[in-house]
């Protein structure tokens, strides 16, 4: 792996484990009214406080999860111990942890999936505070007046969390690298990817967004070029193949002048397929990409469609046929949401 890959991924983190606590519960305390005139008063002890909560929010100007990389925990507050004149202790302070819309939240011991936060805002309580203990208000009896008990509090939840990143978008582009997938995201939208004439220039994932009619926009993912073996990890596929999951939709990319259209498409579709086998019952379209550089007679020849999947000839350069390829993308994107 060269290092400007390795920079990329550094930069760019989508998983992140860690331990997070909740705050232990202040103990219950043990006291007595001791006033000028009551001096064998009953019981006063309050409760403890209840310890903090570790909090997961969704904050939308986050992208990554690079924030989190080197902590190697996130520890709530504890709760106050109680006082006399039935004073509760001080309740320990949240931690809130803040993650990108699509973070996949997995118990690390268990690989169980605790909760997908995809909505702006969205929470999820990941280790609760403990209880505070009660007071010895709480253990007066009409035979035991002066009782000199109280509970200690409980221990908070404690977790060992995997935090997975899968981006969402309405679109992801899948090609071969060098097939202009770059090139194309720049043109229609306002992302402002690495360009240039040699293969893996994207590094890491990419998000643009499309607008289309008045107020209509979608969104568009680009990951870096696939390889044969990308779902094995291969060129960091498997690593990077999870960020299409999510998406409603595929736009193969291909370069028009490979040799062989239709063997390319299939080796994106199986390499799709050896990931997750889903991946390619999503619906799809393709577009052959870089058709500034064929003849008349070469786009006459190049296919309509494949296994059904409809092909859209553009060029990035000139503008050929982008907006066809748009409004074909814009019509799947309505008629996934509309059901």
């Amino acid at each position: 792996m060269n290092r400007d890959l390795i920079a990329a991924v550094m930069d760019f983190i989508d998983e992140v484990t860690f331990w997070i606590y909740g705050g232990r519960g202040g103990d219950g305390c043990v006291s007595f009214r001791r006033e000028k005139f009551v001096p064998k008063g009953g019981p006063d002890g309050g409760d403890g406080g209840d310890g903090g909560s570790v909090v997961l929010h969704v904050d939308s100007n986050i992208s990554t999860l690079t924030d989190h990389r080197h902590k190697k925990k996130y520890a709530a507050g504890n709760g106050g111990r109680g006082k006399g004149k039935k004073m509760t202790g001080k309740k320990g302070m949240d931690i809130v942890v803040r993650v990108p819309p699509g973070t996949l939240v997995i118990d690390e011991d268990n690989n169980h999936v605790l909760c997908d936060l995809k909505e702006k805002g969205q929470v999820f309580i990941g280790a609760r505070g403990g209880k505070g203990g009660r007071g010895n208000t709480h253990f007066a009896t009409s035979t035991r007046q002066a009782p000199e008990r109280a509970d200690a509090g409980k221990a908070g939840e404690a977790r060992h969390l995997r935090l997975e990143l899968k981006i969402l978008a309405d679109v992801g582009l899948v090609g071969l690298p060098n097939a202009g997938k770059s090139t194309l995201l720049s043109r229609i939208s306002s992302a402002k990817p690495k360009i240039a004439d040699y293969p893996f220039t994207t590094l890491v994932p990419q998000l643009g967004i499309v607008r289309y009619g008045e107020y209509q926009t979608f969104v568009v993912a680009d990951i870096p070029g696939l390889i044969e073996g990308a779902h094995s990890g291969k060129g960091l596929g498997d690593r990077f193949l999870r960020h299409i999951e999510r998406t409603s939709l595929l736009l193969y990319m291909i370069d028009s002048t490979s040799e062989s259209i239709e063997k390319v498409y299939h080796l994106l579709n199986d390499e799709l397929k050896k990931y997750d086998s889903a991946l390619v019952k999503k619906k799809k379209m393709l577009a052959l990409t870089k058709i500034d550089l064929l003849t008349n007679l070469e786009r006459k020849s190049l296919p309509k469609n494949i296994d059904r999947v409809p092909c859209f000839p553009v060029s990035s350069i000139t503008g050929e046929g982008i907006q066809i390829c748009i409004q074909g993308l814009a019509g799947l994107v309505r008629e996934i949401k509309n059901g």
